[in-house]
């Protein structure tokens, strides 16, 4: 994925800002929204592997938890000795339509390329979303040369991950080290298939921590908290493993800036180990839901301009009728002051009170309407 220059990864590849003068629209990653139902029903329609959930009653697979190794100072040549096996070329096929001057319709079949690593002995393998999106039919090749087909065992289009299954003999897989331990300086060696360069390994540094890029600029969505490389990632290196001097993978590359060079993205790998126990039990991701689907954030200048008894707050412009929220009487031009007991002055603020709560609790929301104050109690649900 690159953006803006960075070409998005919705054929385009996001724009780097977002235009608005009250705030951002938000989608299901932060309160749930039509937008997920959309995306839900586009990875249900991915055809899914037999994995049985049942193998893996767990939160996190064995192979999938931190080994706890102690830094050995690894050169870079060690580095992709002992993380290399495990990455893994992914070539996709996908079938456009297009309709001619004549209303005909055509079908076009586009091939695509990208990135994978390991991460279990069973075959399991952790790659973008955005990688397999719509993808008919999945390859994965080996560093030793071996070629299997993979099933999708599940994709969350809102952190950028999806697994895959192989079925193999004698599979390598990665060690998942610990993002948190990431330090700012430290060896990063970037490994791939950029362009189909088979297993190309780059070097530098950890650039940033926290970082945050546009994931969908026009619904105000992001991938945050992202490791920042100057590691040379090019397109296909999508999916690829990030590893440190230990030999363990702690990101996975998603993500450049193309208009500069060595400004690189990768996801952190306790976000990726969470999604990806997640994916392999359930298929996706869980997440708690209200069901408003956008709000315009309430600034001072915008309540004085408006003469609002308020001085913040986050605007009601759409909600899903049917939801908790709208079976609880918010309406369109509610404004939600504060939430779980803390104000809301941002999109991350409320999207915080929601995941505090949890599927199955109640969220106490404050709502200014025409003039008064008065609490709601909200029922969290899991998303649809």
């Amino acid at each position: 994925m690159n953006f803006p220059g960075y070409r998005s990864r919705r054929r385009s590849f996001f724009g780097y800002f977002l235009v608005g003068i009250v705030g951002a629209l938000i989608g299901g990653l932060i309160v749930g929204s039509v937008v997920l139902e959309q995306v839900d029903r586009r990875i249900a329609s991915i055809p899914k592997g037999s994995f049985d959930p049942g193998e893996s009653r767990m939160s996190v697979p064995k192979e999938i938890q931190y080994s706890g190794i102690s830094g050995q100072g690894l050169n870079v040549a060690g580095i992709a000795r002992e993380v290399g096996p495990a990455v893994v070329k992914i070539s996709t096929l996908r079938e456009r339509v297009y309709y001619t001057f004549f209303f005909e319709r055509v079908t076009q079949q586009e091939e695509g390329l990208g990135s994978g690593v390991i991460f279990d002995s069973r075959g399991f393998v952790l790659t973008n979303y955005h990688v397999i999106e719509e993808a008919k039919e999945i390859g994965v090749v080996l560093s030793d040369g071996r070629e299997f087909t993979a099933t999708v065992i599940g994709g969350d289009y809102y952190t950028d991950l999806a697994v895959l299954k192989i079925d193999g003999e004698d599979l390598p897989y990665a060690t998942l080290g610990d993002s948190d331990v990431v330090e700012v300086g430290e060896l990063a060696v970037a490994i791939g298939n950029p362009y189909g360069f088979d297993h190309t390994v780059t070097a530098g540094v950890v650039s940033a921590l926290e970082r945050s890029v546009p994931l969908d600029a026009e619904q105000g969505l992001y991938l945050e908290n992202l490791i920042q490389t100057d590691a040379p990632i090019n397109p296909g290196n999508s999916g690829g493993a990030l590893a440190d001097e230990r030999g363990t993978v702690v990101g996975i590359n998603t993500a450049i800036y193309a208009e500069a060079q060595g400004i690189g993205f990768a996801i952190p790998i306790n976000t990726a180990r969470q999604i990806a126990a997640e994916l392999v039990e359930f298929g996706k991701v869980k997440r708690p839901w209200i069901g408003i689907t956008q709000v315009w954030v309430i600034t001072p200048q915008v309540a004085r301009d408006y003469r609002m008894g308020i001085d913040h707050g986050l605007a009601i412009a759409g909600y899903v009728r049917q939801s908790p929220a709208g079976l609880a009487g918010l309406r369109r031009g509610d404004v939600i002051t504060s939430a779980g007991g803390k104000d809301s002055k941002s999109v991350a603020d409320l999207r915080e009170a929601v995941n505090s709560v949890g599927i199955g609790g109640k969220l106490e929301l404050v709502i200014y309407r025409d003039g008064r104050t008065f609490t709601v109690s909200v029922s969290v649900n899991e998303a649809p």
